[in-house]
């Protein structure tokens, strides 16, 4: 099956191995990837080397390997009859495997983009606009509710007021803060 490698020169050689071992484990981790084998089990080939703690992926990872093989490998196999001067090939083909590790993060952060935290978190209420559903008696003396929409969900939640009168029902307000869990809302 790979009687055509044997009359290659070792360096030529040594491209095609790299190329087809990356590639054969490539669409290894890719098969795996899909069916879900990613998830769970004690064995990790990822090696502490993060690119900074906001990231979710690491620098120096099987994965990361195996991307800059792809590139290194089939970089010096397109190359080989190409470029007569074996260290430009070889360095050439160091390029084109950070080139597919780099293009590897940038695909990651592209998918990350499309990724969204609709956590309800309270403190985000703050500024927003919502209307009276239950009338909010005056001077804090009690609590009436308001809808209010946030991350395009709507939320019936509990409001004071500050103000010296009610907010009666189907009035807009504003929120201003929050005291212990229940929003302290403006009439607007």
């Amino acid at each position: 099956m790979f009687e055509f490698l044997q009359n290659l020169d070792a360096l030529h050689q040594g491209f095609w191995y790299i190329a087809l071992g990356a590639s054969l484990f490539f669409l290894l981790q890719t098969v795996l990837t899909f069916i879900g084998s990613g998830h769970g089990g004690d064995f990790s080939t990822d090696i502490s080397g993060d690119v900074s703690h906001d990231t979710p992926f690491q620098l120096f990872s099987l994965r990361n390997l195996i991307n800059f093989l792809l590139g290194f490998g089939w970089g010096g196999v397109a190359f080989y009859d190409s470029i007569g001067n074996k260290t430009l090939l070889i360095i050439i083909s160091i390029l084109i495997g950070v080139g597919f590790v780099v293009l590897f993060f940038f695909l990651i952060i592209q998918i990350l983009k499309l990724t969204e935290d609709n956590t309800f978190k309270i403190e985000n209420l703050i500024g927003k606009v919502g209307e009276v559903y239950l009338t909010i008696p005056a001077n804090m003396s009690g609590k009436g509710k308001i809808l209010i929409s946030s991350n395009g969900t709507n939320h019936e939640l509990q409001a004071m007021t500050e103000a010296e009168e009610n907010i009666p029902t189907n009035h807009s307000v504003r929120v201003i803060y929050i005291y212990d869990q229940t929003l302290v809302v403006a009439k607007i």
